[in-house]
């Protein structure tokens, strides 16, 4: 899979009912700008508000996964998510005229059919990876829920159902790199017991459901009373049960049901808006557990996002030592404040600044409780992002970088002599027309202790 970002090629639209409410629907999905990630829009309402797909807007589970922004919802849209984001499109904005995505045949099958036919174009920004380093568990003991996920290189999900079911009985489902989602996820179709039909109608639920878009699952004998019934709940008169099935179904797949619970997964954990680099083991999974774990997820990605990305170990030897800084910089002592850059690459930069006794500052800033001062923290930083972006030229040696503006700079914690600043800069968008925009941020140990936004220009030495 790309490393850059991706959308599509071209429109392209979907007409349907929406499974719950049994309304008709026009759902057209456009490729849209990086960094827009899948945001739906709802034509039909005045401005069309939009709302977008993340875990931090989802305000129902009931049966499928429904979105809010400001009173304006979108349901179940855990289908087309699903097919979007494991075929590779990160950003597209969807037009709908209804609250609900159509069902279609109750799979993804003809998403994916037509997200593959389209294509997919590669964007200028990286992809944003969250990378499980430590295994994480979500669980709901009494329903047999569990979802957990390991560290790894890349994503896969192993899913487990067992519903005390005669006719399902045990099902598994994989997701691994490089397996034909269209060809064997996608066509997995929705399904639903017979006894839950009853409570779902009085809960006012799948109104455009049928025959041709669930497997409805039969447990239990059905009496003629109970079959006329079916017949007038879904207007079909040759209505018949073989196998555990309704209406001689014949399955997709001898696992679909896990299959399907397999899509439903990928399409919760698409809101978590950013990919994933971790194993997944998922026991009956749902949607209510998929999307409270993507927000628990959310939430250790927000604590982390205050703890060093790169790791420094002082044996290694740096990528750039003291001399081949001063070679790319302009900068010298007492003005020169990062001593090594151990990590970089085309997007970020690491540099380490080791805080003594003997800086010059300290006579003065506060010499009876020496504190390293926070503009000094601040031009580190900036001496860090311009080595990343200097590092962009083939003769850095004769171009600078100058800073035209800085956001956002917050202090955490003071800085004094025996501390070790870390500092970390990363390009928020591509260089252009020279003109970079980073955000920085220093550490003490795992302590964050300074950040801002930076915007620096290229410019050649005269």
């Amino acid at each position: 899979m790309s490393t850059k970002q991706q959308t599509l090629k071209a429109p392209i639209s979907f007409s349907g009912k929406g499974l719950h409410t049994g309304v008709r629907v026009t759902m057209t999905i456009k490729p849209a700008a990086e960094d827009h990630g899948i945001v739906f829009r709802r034509i039909d309402l005045e401005g069309a508000p939009t709302v977008p797909a993340l875990c931090e807007y989802v305000v129902d589970t009931s049966r499928g996964t429904t979105v809010e922004k400001d009173g304006v919802r979108v349901a179940t849209i855990e289908h087309v998510m699903s097919a979007l984001w494991t075929l590779g499109v990160d950003n597209a904005e969807i037009d709908i005229d209804a609250a609900e995505t159509p069902i279609m045949d109750g799979s993804a099958k003809e998403y994916a059919e037509r997200i593959v036919e389209t294509g997919l174009t590669d964007q200028d920004s990286e992809r944003r990876y969250y990378h499980v380093t430590e295994k994480m568990v979500y669980t709901i003991p009494e329903k047999g829920v569990a979802i957990i996920i390991y560290p790894d290189d890349e994503f896969s999900v192993s899913l487990h159902v067992d519903y005390n079911s005669k006719i399902i009985g045990n099902q598994y489902a994989t997701f691994v790199p490089g397996d034909n989602y269209a060809g064997k996820i996608a066509p997995c179709r929705t399904f639903v017991f017979l006894h839950e039909l009853e409570p779902l109608m009085k809960m006012n639920l799948i109104k455009g459901g049928d025959l041709d878009n669930a497997i409805v699952v039969v447990e239990n004998p059905v009496s003629d009373e109970q079959l006329e019934h079916l017949k007038q709940v879904f207007d079909k008169q040759d209505i018949r049960i073989t196998g555990g099935y309704l209406n001689n179904l014949e399955l997709r797949f001898n696992n679909e049901l896990a299959r399907h619970k397999l899509l439903d997964l990928l399409g919760d954990f698409a809101l978590l808006g950013m990919r994933i680099k971790g194993r997944v083991w998922a026991t009956r999974p749902g949607h209510f557990a998929n999307t409270q774990f993507m927000q628990q997820l959310k939430q250790t990605i927000r604590h982390e996002g205050e703890k060093p990305r790169y790791k420094y170990d002082c044996r290694k030897p740096p990528l750039y030592d003291i001399n081949a800084i001063r070679r790319m910089l302009p900068h010298r002592p007492p003005f020169l404040l990062v001593d090594r850059i151990f990590h970089m690459d085309a997007v970020s930069v690491a540099g380490i600044k080791n805080v003594t006794m003997n800086e010059p500052f300290f006579v003065g800033h506060f010499p009876e409780e020496p504190v390293m001062p926070g503009v000094l923290i601040v031009e580190a930083m900036a001496q860090c992002c311009g080595i990343l972006v200097l590092g962009t030229v083939p003769d850095p040696e004769n171009y600078s970088t100058y800073f035209m503006k800085i956001d956002g700079v917050k202090f955490k914690r003071k800085v004094i002599p025996g501390d070790t600043l870390q500092f970390e800069m990363h390009l928020l968008e591509p260089i252009r027309r020279g003109v970079a925009v980073c955000e920085g941020k220093a550490f003490v140990g795992e302590t964050l202790a300074c950040e801002a936004v930076m915007m620096a220009q290229i410019a050649k030495r005269k």
